[in-house]
């Protein structure tokens, strides 16, 4: 392992020991193309998943043996001293057709130690054959063709791990996980394709919880993607994990007064005919940040569509609009009349 000192927001110092290779966690086992782990790590899905220029994302997380997840009903969970999240970024070749194979481009670590969280990005090499600790980030070439059958190409960039900490904190303003909440994890996944069991019971067998409520009482976003499902709960979804990590009350954009959790009911909280904090460039002069019915006066939309840093939302994590996000979030504001 390789030590390091790094300097937090609070201007304190902070020491975290990290391996210099991905390969010294052990969490695939074979080939890492081929995205299967080892017993120690679980992989694991969301319902609806954070965009990233439309990189695909292979989730994994390891419990320290004899500790447990202290569940919550709204908020990240509670893990142990020792925990590790892995989530590796890659590109299938052909989005049509896996069997072509993928192309490997970060893998991000983050480890729970007794001083807290840390996030630590790992490039993989030019062969794909090791991924190595970047704490100062690097852009990776990216080429796919998309469901649309056309050919993509773009810089990818892999974040620092001061970025990291932009979108990663919690409540109380520590680096914390956003994404494994019970809400959207409680769904289905396909272990080594012969056991599809709902995650949160699997992670239950494996001891992970000592309690979990009655499924009943387990709270479950929309899948952004699945037309079958309430267009309400498909776009507040994709609003949820995009957005409220920093638009929320508690989060870094908590002075403009727009709160985007997936249980937020305050219509005004969550845009209906707000005006922004700040008028300007980055509200493109229009008057509210969701104008019911029109989503073309809208800032959100706005926002969405843009990829100029000093307005597009999210301002992190993305150089390309999410165009299919972008479809599904005018068509929830038409349909609020």
């Amino acid at each position: 392992m390789i030590k390091f000192l790094i300097i937090l927001f609070s201007f304190s110092y902070s020491y975290f020991d990290a391996y210099e290779k991905i390969s010294d966690y052990n969490i695939f086992r074979g080939d890492p193309h081929n995205l299967i782990t080892n017993k120690e790590f679980t992989p694991y899905k969301l319902i609806t998943p954070l965009f990233s220029d439309y990189s695909w994302k292979h989730r994994t997380i390891y419990i320290p043996s004899g500790n447990n997840v202290i569940y919550n009903n709204k908020d990240v969970f509670e893990f142990p001293v020792g925990t590790i999240i892995s989530k590796t970024f890659y590109y299938p070749k052909d989005f049509n057709d896996i069997e072509k194979g993928i192309s490997l481009k970060e893998t991000r670590i983050m480890i729970h130690q007794p001083s807290g969280w840390v996030g630590l990005p790992y490039v993989w090499n030019e062969d794909e054959t090791e991924a190595y600790l970047e704490i100062t980030g690097a852009i990776k070439k990216a080429e796919w063709v998309g469901h649309d059958g056309k050919k993509n190409a773009i810089d990818y960039i892999v974040p620092n791990m001061v970025q990291c900490k932009g979108c990663h904190v919690d409540k109380f303003m520590n680096f914390s996980p956003i994404g494994p909440k019970a809400r959207n994890i409680n769904s289905n996944y396909n272990y080594d394709g012969n056991e599809i069991k709902n995650q949160l019971d699997k992670w239950k067998e494996l001891g992970y919880f000592k309690y979990l409520p009655d499924k009943k009482e387990i709270p479950k976003v929309g899948k952004w993607d699945d037309d079958s499902e309430d267009l309400n709960k498909r776009a507040r979804s994709w609003l949820d994990i995009n957005c409220a990590h920093c638009h929320n009350e508690n989060g870094p954009a908590n002075n403009t007064g727009l709160f985007l959790e997936y249980e937020q009911n305050d219509e005004k909280k969550i845009g209906f005919y707000k005006t922004p904090v700040a008028a300007g460039r980055g509200s493109g002069h229009l008057k509210y940040d969701i104008y019911p019915g029109y989503p073309e006066k809208s800032i959100m939309i706005y926002r969405f569509e843009s990829t100029d840093p000093g307005i597009m939302m999210p301002e992190l994590g993305r150089s390309m609009v999410h165009q299919e996000g972008l479809m599904l979030i005018k068509e929830w504001i038409s349909n609020l009349r």
